[in-house]
């Protein structure tokens, strides 16, 4: 008889958590030449006129800006920009090394992204790949597959809605009637205990502080590299804010190399999980 394996799930913010900045950063920005200062910018201010989701203004801005200087906005294209992100370190060998260890504690782990950034960025790097469903912001396309409204706007307060999603087991973003359906505990796919956030900063607090609340774990990460400017604190010393607030469990660098720190804490949890099974097994 095969062995059952244990459900386990790990979400990941994407800007600031896998890769360093925001994805726009990286080659669209750059493409329709526009600063990521000015263009953030112009964001703020567009939102606060019109009352606007910020979600909404930069996606709208990215289309109006990009049909100004005559830049695809096809999907294909918003792929193509994907696959220029550059990501923090070990992230690339992350996915199979942490697979393979929970494999060996007869954990299934899953991977899965919560992101206010371009679903069809996402999908355009090498990772999409490692992940079970990509729940991010994303544009509708016409017949020839250019970008013409906003399908989908991940803010930072709706993100929680995807983590019940995920405890679920429902893979898509529009289906309402069976995300409001009860369920027993016991029967959804992936249990709250057995769920890892990793998140960089204030937006990720309500996620955060969901998966604390329901016995899960929350991790903060930060890119070392980045100091404190006249108008911000560190991203460490952020990071080190959503502590002391109880909103995280842990503060580290988003260095996903084997040994760091992160390394470190997310196998302690599989290990972790393993056990409490293992003890409810012998209660029983």
């Amino acid at each position: 008889m095969a062995k059952t394996m244990i459900p386990m799930a790990i979400a990941y913010d994407f800007d600031g958590t896998l890769a360093a900045g925001n994805m726009q950063e990286h080659s669209f920005l750059p493409e329709i030449g526009i600063k990521p200062k000015k263009f953030w910018a112009e964001v703020r201010k567009c939102a606060a006129e019109n009352d606007m989701d910020p979600i909404l203004a930069y996606m709208h801005l990215m289309l109006k800006h990009a049909q100004a200087k005559d830049v695809s906005i096809r999907r294909s294209s918003f792929v193509r920009h994907g696959a220029e992100i550059e990501f923090f370190p070990g992230v690339k060998k992350w996915f199979k090394r942490i697979n393979g260890f929970a494999n060996k504690h007869g954990i299934e782990l899953q991977h899965y992204i919560i992101s206010s950034g371009l679903r069809e960025l996402v999908e355009g790097t090498p990772l999409a790949k490692e992940f079970t469903y990509i729940f991010a912001s994303g544009f509708m396309y016409d017949q020839d597959q250019v970008a013409r409204w906003p399908a989908l706007a991940v803010n930072y307060t709706n993100k929680t809605q995807y983590l019940f999603r995920i405890n679920k087991g429902i893979l898509n973003s529009h289906d309402n009637d069976t995300i409001n359906k009860f369920v027993l505990e016991e029967d959804r796919p992936v249990p709250f205990t057995n769920m890892v956030y990793i998140g960089d900063g204030e937006t990720d607090v309500p996620s955060m502080k969901m998966v604390k609340y329901k016995g899960g774990h929350a991790i903060a990460v930060y890119d070392p590299k980045k100091r404190k400017t006249a108008n911000q604190p560190s991203p460490k010393a952020m990071a080190q804010k959503l502590i002391a607030e109880d909103r995280a469990d842990y503060a580290v660098a988003a260095d996903y190399n084997q040994g760091q720190k992160l390394d470190q804490i997310v196998k302690s949890i599989i290990e972790s999980t393993a056990l409490n099974y293992k003890l409810k097994a012998l209660q029983k």
